[in-house]
């Protein structure tokens, strides 16, 4: 029976046994031939904070603070902007979109601050 069961996992190939050796005769796992060099736990958390940002944008700002800071930030596909293209767009000073987009930030870094994660 031993032999049977030796038999039936003799091709299996899991993901941190050596399957190879590099040219320097270092064993090589196949999780080091498909690593790609991305942290996934990374990537995920990003994914789960722009979500929540996307939501706390509606959430917590104000038209004009929206505004500014989807224009400033090039949220939604756009580009970013410059304070002084954000000012033009909107016709108020380059000073007044500085105010306006550091409220909005503190609103959005509160709103994070206070997020269960």
């Amino acid at each position: 029976m031993q032999f049977r069961a030796a038999k039936k996992s003799a091709g299996d190939v899991y993901i941190n046994e050596p399957v190879e050796t590099d040219k320097d005769g270092n064993a090589l796992t196949l999780m080091d031939l498909i690593d790609d060099g991305i942290d996934i736990h990374e990537q995920v958390d990003i994914l789960i904070r722009s979500r929540q940002l996307y939501s706390f944008l509606n959430e917590c700002l104000d038209s004009r603070e929206l505004d500014i800071i989807i224009y400033r930030y090039g949220l939604y596909g756009s580009k970013p902007h410059t304070q002084n293209e954000t000012a033009a767009k909107m016709s108020i000073s380059r000073s007044y979109v500085s105010r306006l987009e550091k409220k909005a930030i503190g609103k959005l870094k509160k709103m994070f601050d206070n997020a269960a994660f």
